[in-house]
């Protein structure tokens, strides 16, 4: 549990307003947030972050706080966290300015949740702060957005439709119209850069970690093919989706003994697969050389974003087939623009799970399935994210 209302001064707090996600956050917590929460945004520019609380206020009648503190200031961070239940930032690429934050956080026994995409820097805070947050009872939870809610919570809702003492089997389709934030673009380059880093950290987690007692969890890659049951062409997507997934499975029971997911990018035709996976390769390619790296970086900045009607246009959905005892089943999560609308969404809805719902008891970092699970999943279909059985 997150520390009781009355022994911290705030509900929650959120770095990264001043920009384009966080600002959307912050947004979304004004209209949506429970009457009575106690909140504030923080990071190191006072005059900027003064004009996001005039907007809330004016826009939503939100009763904001205000708190300078610099994301690379640990007494200033500190300070932060031991003031509230719940820090939400917004702030990457994580790999580069999340770390004092989260340490902070682990220290106070506060709440956390970001929106990261970024498996090295997940790999990094397991090792550095996991045990200091079971300690403390803090739950580290990264990836509450895009990535991974959509994917882990979308693989927590099928499997709890099949026989929990079988073997599993199940992939994830992926199909989007939208546009990834400069975050999350800057985030995948530096991760495409930093392969080997990347492969090093994951085995020292590895052997840190280890494995289920009596049962096992992986991700499991492919080569491009055809879906013979959803009649898509899929591509291995290489995110952090399917590892946050696996990491679930491994935690919970009800994925069953053997559990098996796949993760898949899905086209209606061949062509563009086979151009998702040359955009990729070059992608991956271009990463390795500093300077076209920097200009790929300059083509897409971080803080900005689209407007309104374009991501009133964005949609996604993420198909699921999942197979065990005998049984296959379908199922579908869907909803509006992914990268900023639904993220923004799903990032707050998460913070306010673990300051205000009956969560499993778990500390330490944990994924969204394990952290929240039915209260999360509750949270987002009243919100307006459809989980379905097709």
């Amino acid at each position: 549990m997150s520390a009781a209302p009355g022994e911290r001064d705030l509900d929650i707090v959120l770095f990264g307003a001043t920009g384009f996600t966080g600002g959307l956050t912050a947004d979304y917590l004004a209209e949506h947030a429970p009457a009575g929460l106690r909140w504030a945004i923080a990071g190191r520019n006072a005059d900027k972050l003064e004009a996001v609380r005039r907007r809330l206020a004016d826009a939503a009648g939100a009763d904001v706080e205000v708190l300078v503190a610099d994301a690379s200031d640990p007494a200033a961070l500190s300070d932060v966290a031991r003031r509230t239940r719940v820090v939400i930032t917004t702030i990457g690429p994580y790999l580069e300015h999340g770390g004092p934050l989260v340490a902070a956080c682990a220290e106070a026994g506060t709440d956390y949740v970001d929106l990261t995409g970024e498996p090295e820097f997940v790999d990094q805070t397991y090792l550095a702060h996991h045990q200091t947050a079971v300690r403390t009872g803090a739950r580290l939870v990264h990836a509450c957005g895009f990535d991974s809610v959509p994917h882990d919570l979308g693989a927590y809702f099928t499997v709890q439709q099949l026989p929990s003492d079988q073997p599993i089997t199940l992939r994830g389709v992926v199909r989007s119209a939208g546009t990834f934030s400069g975050g999350t673009f800057h985030s995948a380059l530096n991760q495409f850069a930093r392969a080997r880093e990347m492969k090093k950290t994951y085995a020292a987690r590895r052997r840190a970690e280890g494995r289920p007692e009596g049962r096992s969890s992986r991700s499991v890659g492919g080569t491009p093919h055809r879906d013979p049951v959803l009649g898509y062409w899929l591509l291995p997507l290489p995110t952090i989706d399917p590892i946050i997934v696996a990491r679930s499975g491994a935690a919970l029971p009800a994925y069953g003994p053997e559990f098996r997911y796949s993760h898949w990018a899905g086209t209606k035709t061949l062509r563009y697969a086979v151009g998702g996976a040359a955009g990729v390769g070059a992608l991956t390619v271009a990463a390795q050389v500093p300077p076209l790296r920097d200009f790929l970086k300059s083509r897409v900045p971080q803080g900005s974003g689209p407007d309104a009607a374009k991501r009133d246009r964005s949609w996604f959905t993420v198909d699921f087939v999942g197979e065990g005892g005998g049984r296959t089943v379908r199922t579908k999560v869907s909803g509006g623009d992914p990268g900023y609308t639904e993220t923004a969404k799903m990032l707050s809805e998460a913070a306010l799970c673990l300051a205000f719902d009956d969560n499993p008891e778990t500390s330490g970092q944990v994924t969204p399935a394990v952290a929240m699970g039915d209260a999360l999943l509750a949270r987002l279909q009243a919100a307006g994210i459809r989980f379905e059985t097709v």
